[in-house]
Formats: structure tokens, sequence, C-alpha cells
């Protein structure tokens, strides 16, 4: 695990309440930094599921396809592809 990392992120006017109202006694956390961890972590989920989801559309296509479409990749191919897709 890599070391941890402080930020420091300036928010005002309606951002500012909006937190506030996810980190009170009647909010969803107990403190900013569990909010922003929460939060990091949802987009990190995010962006995983959009790649899985272009990986399943991507293998949709080639199993549909007829057999005489295919055509031969090497392993760097297709990751050179992928880095492109991301």
């Amino acid at each position: 695990m890599r070391n941890a990392m402080t930020l420091n992120v300036r928010i005002n006017g309606s951002l500012t309440d909006f937190v506030t109202g996810n980190i009170s006694d009647d909010g969803d956390y107990d403190n900013v930094s569990e909010y922003i961890r929460d939060l990091v972590r949802q987009d990190k989920a995010r962006k995983e599921a959009l790649l899985f989801s272009h990986l399943k559309a991507e293998l949709s296509l080639v199993f549909n396809s007829p057999s005489s479409e295919y055509s031969t990749l090497s392993a760097a191919d297709v990751i050179a592809r992928n880095k492109q897709m991301s």
C-alpha cells in the first residue's frame, strides 16, 4: 500500500452547504475525510465499470461476428488499443 496523501481543498457557497449537510449529525458521514474517501471510491468504481462495459461491448461484437471477419492480434496490439480507450 502506498503512503497516505494529504489534500487541501477549498470550496465555498453552495458546495460548502452541500458538504456540510453530508457530514452533519443528519448526514451520511462522520467527517469530511470519510466523505471525500467515499467520493474517490465511487469515482474509481465508475471508471472501472465504464472500462468493463467497453470490454463487454467489444467482446459482444467479436462473438457475434462471423469467423471470416476475425483477424489475428498480438497481446501488444490489444494492450495498445485498450490504452487508447482509457
